[in-house]
């Protein structure tokens, strides 16, 4: 268990970058064009905000499993599952 925490804080960022994936690329687009208008000037604020971002998608992934979001995303991926419905009826 020598890198608990270190695959922990992973898996909060990683949760919370798969749920902010769409922004992403909004921030993207509104980066390429304000440095093309600004010719470069306004580099810093697109990386202030991509720190932000990524700030934002490890404080939504730790809140999505302290909250139990994951254990109900997991739920509901075992609706669907052949395996667990199969395993569910046998151990019923």
């Amino acid at each position: 268990m020598k890198y608990y925490k270190l695959a922990l804080h992973k898996a909060y960022f990683d949760t919370g970058y798969s749920l902010l994936s769409y922004p992403k690329y909004v921030l993207i687009l509104g980066g390429i064009g304000s440095v093309i208008l600004t010719e470069g000037e306004s580099t810093g604020l697109i990386m202030f905000i991509g720190v932000l971002i990524g700030i934002a998608c490890y404080l939504i992934g730790r809140w999505c499993y302290k909250s139990g979001f994951i254990k109900a995303t997991l739920e509901v991926g075992n609706q669907v599952n052949e395996f667990v419905k199969e395993m569910r009826k046998v151990y019923k």
